[in-house]
């Protein structure tokens, strides 16, 4: 099924990012997780990729496991850079072969030591691979949108732009970064909507669970940290179980929130942490629980 299918069908559509094991853990590792979020029966399950396309092999076996054993819609996540066209057609081949109809395009970050040049040599942008797989058909295509704008970006009004263009070639909906401040999500749908882009968009949610993993995080994205989550840092900085606590309840807030406005969709960065989110679907009473 095309996930943007569903989005006609329910409201809000509800889904969870994973990430693969590290290379030196077994990938059957994340099974344990993956059998831990089906029984919240989620829209669809996300698997990344790894800088540089690192973790692809993990990336594929898992989404086909997501798929063809636990039957839940997969989104798999696809990076150009590093890559050449006859590497991405063996991917999306392999996606075919394994019933995997929902692909999240991204552009990818250079990886540590490689020559930018080259890196972007075939594809440059997000556009490019977006095309080349709307050239091979057969896919629902997500790409990502910045609710604060790209950290590349010139502006907000630049960041649209490209979002829209992104759109035009045939991105079938969109799912947002992270972000901490409702505030900034509802202005971005704003300019996008005034901008002719039409299409359901995701909130996505990170629980903050880790000071300096958020902090690591939220530099290398750009996204901003609010007062009120700088005061939580000061806090609760000497106790994290306590930081853990309020972040799942920061979190919840944000979600119940995002219900509360009509949201389309809300995908929850999980960190491969699936008590968290469990926590946090039953304080908001989603999908039953």
């Amino acid at each position: 099924m095309y996930i943007a299918d569903l989005f006609c069908k329910k409201k809000p559509v509800v889904s969870f990012e994973i990430f693969p094991p590290k290379p030196d853990y077994p990938v059957e590792t994340i099974f344990k997780t993956l059998e831990h979020l089906k029984k919240f029966n989620p829209d669809f399950i996300s698997v990344t990729y790894g800088a540089g396309g690192s973790n692809r092999d993990r990336t594929e076996i898992i989404a086909s496991k997501i798929k063809n054993s636990y039957g839940i819609e997969c989104l798999s996540h696809l990076t150009c850079v590093c890559s050449s066209r006859n590497d991405i057609d063996d991917i999306l081949e392999y996606l075919k072969q394994n019933n995997i109809q929902n692909i999240l395009a991204l552009r990818g970050d250079v990886p540590k030591g490689y020559d930018p040049k080259e890196a972007f040599k075939k594809y440059k942008y997000a556009i490019d691979l977006i095309q080349h797989i709307i050239e091979k058909g057969s896919f629902c295509i997500a790409a990502a949108a910045y609710p604060e704008g790209h950290v590349q970006s010139e502006n907000l009004i630049k960041d649209i732009e490209f979002l829209k263009q992104k759109v035009d070639a045939g991105v079938d909906f969109l799912i947002t970064q992270l972000f901490f401040d409702n505030t900034l999500f509802y202005n971005f749908l704003e300019r996008a909507r005034n901008a002719g882009i039409n299409i359901p968009v995701s909130a996505g949610i990170m629980p903050v669970f880790n000071i300096n993993q958020i902090k690591r995080i939220t530099t290398l994205c750009g996204a901003s940290i609010p007062t009120k989550l700088a005061h939580l840092f000061s806090k609760y900085a000497d106790n994290p179980d306590e930081f853990v606590k309020a972040g799942i309840e920061y979190a919840s807030e944000q979600t119940l929130d995002l219900l509360e406005q009509g949201v389309e969709g809300i995908h929850f960065y999980t960190m491969n942490k699936p008590e968290i989110i469990e926590t946090i679907i039953r304080n908001c009473n989603i999908a039953g629980f």
